[in-house]
Parts: structure tokens; C-alpha cells; sequence
């Protein structure tokens, strides 16, 4: 009677099927990394999404794996965030913004600053995949519109595998999401302030031309001259590369030569320093000599009163989106790609017009 009880209980008995993360990600229609950050309750996952995960979880009797959990704590809190100028202003800001939403999300990141040079951005890439990092933040060292090298950086970003958001430097064809800024606009508007302000020779200080937002920058200010009935001349375009120490050294030689603009556009805020040294030395007089609008703004000018006119961004905002996408696209990695477009706004300080 012993066995046939025993029999009886075999066949009568509700069988467990123990599934693995895999199965209860299919379930629940996530990824695996989103069950990984419920079992932890590390990372950011939507409450609609949590509460799916957990129902799945509870219905199947899920038990997770020791290593599974391990896993997951090491790969789900930490962001990569790589930027080609640490010491620019603007950098610093968009820093700034994105470390607002980490915090908020209980997040850690980890910068590198890779010089704008693209083998200091290999190497980081590298080491970010053994940091086993959840996403990744990428300002572009070098401009990859050359179909080798952004070849040779799909190459690098797909073996990180990991889900990805570019800023501020665009480049043609590039696959991923990102947040940009109205750089050719921005430009455009910049000639129009200038003109609406009485000059009519108008130059410039161009940024780095080998950078996508550097030619456009170029022909968006050119555009708006042209549109303004002037045109541009080639002895008022200043080659520079968005650093101030050759900021300084065109608008030195220019100063020098004796013929210079009206007015002159500077192609982000360290090109403005350098151009504003350049000034200071020379003992040029700007509102007398020379008119200025840059573009980025200056925090520090308006705090010691300095007239600066410019055409800006929100560098905190751009950040804070970055990383609001970014984790969007860990959340729901099949989605379409997403851009998002920073506008600009203008801030007219009187610097844009000769007083005499």
C-alpha cells in the first residue's frame, strides 16, 4: 500500500518547470538586463515594466542563480561617459547634467577624456568592456564620416555591446541615438545679429573644419551673410580648431595686419578666450574697434560684467537628455532610433555693435 500511495502521489503531483532569466525575460517581453536590475533592484526600471517582471517571476516560481544575481551587480549601475575636451566649459556642463539624472537614479559613471585623439578613444573603449559597463555616453574624438574610420569605430562599439548615445559631434551615417545641437542654425543667426546690429564686413573664427559641426558652423554663419546680401570674404575666414591658444594667435596676426572686420563670430567659447585675450593685449576695444558674438556662452563674463553677445545651448539640459535616453534605449533596446536637437537661444550683451 506504501508504494501505490507513493504511485498515486507521482501522478497526482503539480510538476515545477524551473526556467531561467532568458525565459522569464521572453515572458515578460524585456531584455534580460531589465530582469537582471528587478532581481537587484539596482539600475533604472519603469514601475509598469517592474511590476510585469515580478508577476512573471511569481507565477513560475522563478529562483534566481547565485552568479546570475553576481553578474547583474557587477554590469547594471555603471555608465561610461567619454568626452574630447575635459577642460572645455561646455563638457564640463553637459558632465554636470548628465551626473544629475545618475544621481537621481542611484547610477555610477566612469569618465575618460580622450583628447580628440582617436587612438586615446580605442584604448577607452577597450576598457570599457571589461569595466562591464550598462551604457555609454560618446562624445566623438574625430570626425567619422570617413567610411573607413567609422567603419573601424562600428567595429569597437559593437563588440562593447552594450546600448549607446552620441552627443554634441555628429557625424554622416552614424546608426545610433544622439543629442545634438542646432550648430548650423545657431550660426546662421549669429550672421543675421551681426548684420541687424549695422556691420557689413563680417568674419569669422572658424572651429576645427575636420569636425562635422565645425563646417557647419562655417556655412551656416556663411549662409546668413549671403542672406543678408553680403558676402563672406576667404581673408575674413580664420581657420582655428575650437581651441583657444589658436584662437588667440589668428586673432593676434589679424589684429596686427592692421585690416580686420567689423564684426567678428567666434565658433565656441574657448575660441571667444582666445579671441578676448588676443584683444586685451593688442588694446583693442570691442563696441569701438570691433564687434563679437560667439557661440556657447560665457558663465564667467556675466559674473564679472563683461559684455559677451552670443547664441547658446543648454549644455546641463544636453546632458540630462543624453542619459534619460540612454536609458530609455537600455529599457527597450528594439526601439527606433531617437534624435534630439538642443535649440539655441540668443543673448544680445551689446558686444555685436560698434558704438562711436
Amino acid at each position: 500500500m506504501h508504494l501505490n500511495h507513493m504511485w498515486n502521489q507521482l501522478h497526482t503531483r503539480r510538476w515545477i518547470t524551473l526556467i531561467t532569466i532568458k525565459d522569464v525575460a521572453q515572458l515578460a517581453g524585456v531584455s534580460k538586463a531589465t530582469v537582471s536590475r528587478v532581481l537587484n533592484n539596482s539600475g533604472y526600471v519603469n514601475e509598469a515594466t517592474r511590476q510585469k517582471v515580478e508577476v512573471v517571476m511569481k507565477e513560475h516560481q522563478y529562483i534566481p542563480s547565485a552568479s546570475a544575481v553576481s553578474l547583474s551587480r557587477q554590469e547594471t549601475s555603471t555608465i561610461g561617459v567619454l568626452v574630447p575636451e575635459i577642460d572645455n566649459m561646455f563638457y564640463g556642463d553637459m558632465l554636470h547634467g548628465i551626473t544629475e539624472v545618475a544621481d537621481q537614479k542611484e547610477l555610477s559613471l566612469i569618465f575618460f577624456d580622450t583628447q580628440d585623439n582617436g587612438e586615446k578613444e580605442a584604448r577607452a573603449l577597450r576598457t570599457l568592456s571589461q569595466q562591464r559597463v550598462r551604457g555609454l555616453i560618446l562624445a566623438p574624438a574625430v570626425d567619422y564620416s570617413n567610411d573607413a574610420m567609422a567603419s573601424n569605430l562600428r567595429k569597437q562599439l559593437n563588440a562593447l555591446n552594450i546600448p549607446l548615445v552620441i552627443v554634441d559631434r555628429d557625424s554622416d551615417n552614424m546608426p545610433w541615438d544622439g543629442v545634438f545641437y542646432e550648430n548650423y542654425q545657431s550660426s546662421y543667426q549669429a550672421a543675421i545679429e551681426l548684420y541687424k546690429a549695422g556691420n557689413r564686413r563680417l568674419g569669422v573664427i572658424t572651429g576645427d573644419l575636420k569636425l562635422k559641426i565645425g563646417r557647419d558652423r562655417l556655412e551656416g554663419f556663411r549662409q546668413g551673410v549671403l542672406d543678408c546680401g553680403l558676402n563672406l570674404r576667404e581673408e575674413d575666414i580664420f581657420e582655428g580648431d575650437f581651441l583657444t591658444p589658436r584662437a588667440y594667435e589668428l586673432s593676434k596676426a589679424m589684429f596686427h595686419s592692421g585690416d580686420w572686420p567689423q564684426a567678428i563670430y567666434t565658433s565656441n567659447n574657448s575660441t571667444s578666450l582666445g579671441f578676448l585675450k588676443a584683444t586685451h593685449e593688442c588694446g583693442i576695444e570691442i563696441g569701438r574697434d570691433i564687434a563679437v558674438i560667439g557661440n556657447d556662452r560665457i558663465a564667467i563674463l556675466d559674473m564679472l560684467g563683461i559684455p559677451f553677445s552670443c547664441v547658446y545651448r543648454d549644455n546641463h539640459e544636453m546632458g540630462r537628455v543624453a542619459l534619460r535616453m540612454l536609458l530609455e534605449r537600455i529599457e527597450n533596446p528594439d526601439r527606433p532610433r531617437n534624435i534630439y536637437m538642443i535649440p539655441y537661444s540668443v543673448q544680445l550683451s551689446g558686444s555685436e555693435r560698434i558704438t562711436k
